[in-house]
């Protein structure tokens, strides 16, 4: 009850005497000092607003403005062409206000006036330079004239110093293809799939859609994005996009999150308690520079700007289930977060006095946590299970068991949380006399769990292993994954080399012992809800244990080799899982690779279809003992289909967008059913390194993350994640389901580590092959 007792600010109790008031002189310091907090943030919100408000220029540029139009009046000339005369007429008469000084207030209103237009200018200039992508299909190395001018541009226009939402409002919108390009595309891009009967059939319902259903759809989409930032991510009353994402991440396979793990050689610390104390602490401070938007924008070629607008809700954000689709929930400013162990949930403020608690306090309040000996209240130990088993059920359980009382006001600390932390009993990581198998366990751990012990509708999930070790799950519908990896390397780099441990293993700093116990949540589930939570967890305990999830890093070449053969080292990973694939499966598949459209506002993915006739050409080719001249027209078209796909001609986007403008005006479309019911049996992403200048490589090599991975879209095909880490390594993680009996994700690894071999031998013929493909190292526990 002390907590309780805390957070009383006063008391009174009616007596015979009269009334006793008691005052908490701490409640009231907490609720100055948190006052004073939320104060300090509206004001660094407001003066954010103002600065990317008026981004290109700054507002110090206001007075540069003002005091050249004053100048210019005094040396008898009027720059307003009678502007400045025709306000000062129409201001109200004021007896106070001097002839003179109505004239300088009038040429302020002007110099203001100009300013704005200056910056609407500035803004539009920037917006139809950034509209420009021709610079993207120039061949790598060779810039043209007219590009460099545009660069030169593009800089001027970028004003300085550039906050994380700076270019927002100079971002050009999503453009609608055409259908004509689309089908086209799409034509082309399931040609190596279907024989000729297949593909006649298909071309003629692609040509009746074209010629009547195809331009009213159309007709709307364009109609929308005259209004839309997005017409991908915005439709009349719901989120297209966060609708697609729940649709394919959540009812296809509720276990395609994103989870990157921990350090591959290294733990810092083997105390788990002192682990979470770092890595939350620094989770907090990546929110603070988040806040006073001090993160970076992603410039690509060190000039253009991308979309930063998935930042905002990484934190204090939850999916919340509905009957028809599901929503996407942000709050501000939670000083909190919620943890579990071992069946039981516990709200960990980590703001004291208005102050972010230290590492050593925070490492102090999850060691009572680990040390609580109470049991779990009935119900809630496998109570997260609701969030990992089917929507419907879900969300029904959420209206009838927890929107009022006790339960209502412990599941609004969950989901209104910063985010959720795990303190996992299990030791995960490389270890034992299997390594690469241990290294699969973790990556499966991270994926789903026990499937109760995670709350799958927050943002992300951080989980702590007994051993030291860590890792996220992160739900996909808010962000995409190099949002979130942008955070974790972020957190991986200030736990291990600035914050650091001490001799002990434990953080660095003292501990204030009076800071208050975690609150431990109170529920009150019945024997229905009980036996809800008891489905659903059947439902996700089938899907996860038919996961099969393989890991390994490849370390006989990376990047570095690849781009000496000048090729794509993206599309040449690409040409290896097509290889893969076919030497799996005998056959060809659909394949999808995520590529960002952060180029324009809003922008999420759009897909590239990397199975096309030239790739399908030189792998029959390559089994054939034939041509390297095949391989080139591969990785070409492959990098044409990943430009078109950033630059906003893609085809599943647009083909996804014309199917929902169907579905509203309830007309039904055979060639989008069709082309929306083909299975991706190979669904492929790249989980890019954005900031290598935090991880010193070079000096400190077994400091290298082995990215995350997800699941398989398919039950009959492969999900693979992979991560190109300096110069040298190439991260896979490749998932399948057991249920399927032609799928086997350590087989498909055999296969991609044997075609990069092949491929690099085709590219580079002196290249002499290893004898050992992959060598096993030994983890290293270490501190800096």
């Amino acid at each position: 009850m002390a907590e309780a007792h805390q957070a009383v600010a006063f008391q009174f109790t009616v007596t015979p005497e009269g009334i006793d008031v008691q005052l908490s002189h701490q409640a009231l310091t907490e609720i100055y000092r948190s006052g004073v907090r939320s104060w300090k943030k509206r004001i660094i919100r407001l003066k954010n607003s103002v600065i990317t408000g008026v981004y290109p220029a700054s507002p110090s540029s206001w007075l540069f403005v003002v005091i050249a139009i004053l100048a210019t009046m005094y040396t008898r000339s009027d720059p307003s062409m009678g502007l400045i005369a025709k306000i000062q007429e129409h201001m109200p008469v004021s007896p106070t206000m001097s002839t003179q000084c109505q004239a300088v207030v009038s040429a302020v209103l002007f110099s203001t006036m100009l300013w704005l237009l200056l910056i609407f200018t500035m803004r539009l200039c920037l917006k139809q330079l950034l509209s420009y992508h021709r610079w993207m299909f120039e061949q790598h190395g060779k810039m043209s004239n007219t590009t460099k001018v545009w660069v030169a541009l593009v800089r001027i226009f970028s004003g300085r110093k550039p906050l994380l939402y700076s270019y927002q409002g100079s971002l050009p919108n999503l453009p609608v293809p055409t259908i004509k390009d689309t089908l086209k595309r799409y034509l082309e891009s399931v040609r190596p799939l279907m024989d000729d009967a297949q593909y006649e059939h298909l071309t003629n319902l692609a040509a009746e859609f074209e010629n009547s259903l195809g331009k009213r759809l159309q007709w709307y989409l364009k109609l929308k994005a005259l209004w839309a930032s997005n017409y991908v991510s915005a439709s009349i009353g719901n989120n297209l996009l966060i609708q697609y994402h729940l649709f394919i991440f959540h009812l296809i396979s509720s276990f395609c999150f994103f989870s990157p793990q921990d350090f591959l050689y290294v733990t810092p610390t083997p105390i788990q308690a002192a682990r979470a104390g770092n890595s939350i602490h620094a989770f907090f401070l990546y929110r603070r520079k988040l806040h006073k938007e001090e993160i970076k924008p992603w410039l690509l070629r060190s000039a253009v700007p991308c979309c930063s607008y998935q930042f905002e809700r990484m934190f204090d954000t939850c999916r919340i289930p509905g009957t028809q689709t599901d929503t996407v929930q942000h709050w501000q400013d939670s000083d909190y977060i919620v943890v579990y162990h071992r069946g039981r949930y516990f709200r960990l403020r980590v703001y004291q006095a208005g102050r972010l608690l230290s590492p050593r306090e925070i490492e102090f309040q999850i060691q009572r946590i680990l040390d609580d000996p109470s049991p779990p209240l009935k119900g809630e130990a496998k109570l997260g299970a609701l969030t990992a088993g089917d929507r419907i059920p879900w969300a029904k359980a959420r209206k009838a068991y927890f929107s009022s009382g006790v339960n209502k006001r412990s599941l609004d600390y969950i989901e209104r949380a910063a985010f959720f932390v795990t303190l996992d009993d299990d030791e995960q990581g490389m270890m034992g006399d299997d390594p690469a198998a241990s290294l699969d366990c973790y990556a499966k751990s991270l994926l789903h769990g026990k499937c109760y012990d995670r709350w799958f509708d927050k943002s992300f999930s951080v989980v702590y292993y007994k051993n030291g070790k860590n890792g996220i799950n992160a739900e996909h519908s808010w962000a995409d994954a190099p949002v979130l990896a942008h955070l974790w390397e972020y957190t991986l780099a200030i736990d291990s080399f600035q914050l650091g441990y001490n001799a002990e293993g434990h953080c660095k700093g003292d501990v204030d012992s009076s800071l208050p116990r975690p609150q431990k949540l109170s529920w009150e589930i019945p024997p229905e809800c009980e036996e809800q939570i008891s489905q659903s967890l059947a439902v996700a305990q089938a899907l996860a244990d038919d996961v099969d999830f393989h890991v390994f890093s490849f370390r006989d070449f990376g990047k570095g080799k690849i781009k000496k053969c000048r090729v794509s080292p993206d599309a040449f990973i690409q040409m290896v899982l097509q290889m893969a694939y076919y030497r799996d499966q005998t056959t060809f598949c659909l394949t999808y690779e995520a590529s960002m459209t952060r180029l324009f506002r809003e922008g999420r993915t759009e897909t590239v279809r990397s199975c096309t006739n030239e790739s399908s050409a030189f792998i029959r080719a390559l089994e054939a003992d034939v041509c390297r001249r095949l391989l080139r027209a591969a990785l070409e078209k492959h990098q044409q289909l990943y430009r078109l796909a950033m630059t906003g001609s893609g085809i599943d986007r647009h083909l996804f967008c014309l199917y929902v403008v169907s579905k509203y005006l309830r007309v039904d479309s055979p060639f989008l059913k069709e082309v929306l019911s083909e299975p991706w049996r190979l669904s492929t992403s790249q989980t890019p390194v954005q900031q290598a200048e935090l991880f010193d490589l070079v000096n400190y090599p077994e400091y290298i993350s082995c990215g995350g991975g997800f699941g398989p879209v398919a039950d009959d095909g492969y999900g693979v994640s992979y991560c190109i880490v300096g110069d040298d390594l190439i991260n896979f993680h490749i998932s399948c389901k057991h249920s399927c009996p032609n799928t086997d994700a350590h087989k498909f690894g055999a296969q991609v580590r044997q075609a990069l071999l092949d491929l690099m031998q085709l590219l580079n013929p002196k290249q002499k092959e290893p004898n050992k493909t992959e060598e096993s190292r030994p983890e290293i526990k270490k501190d800096l």
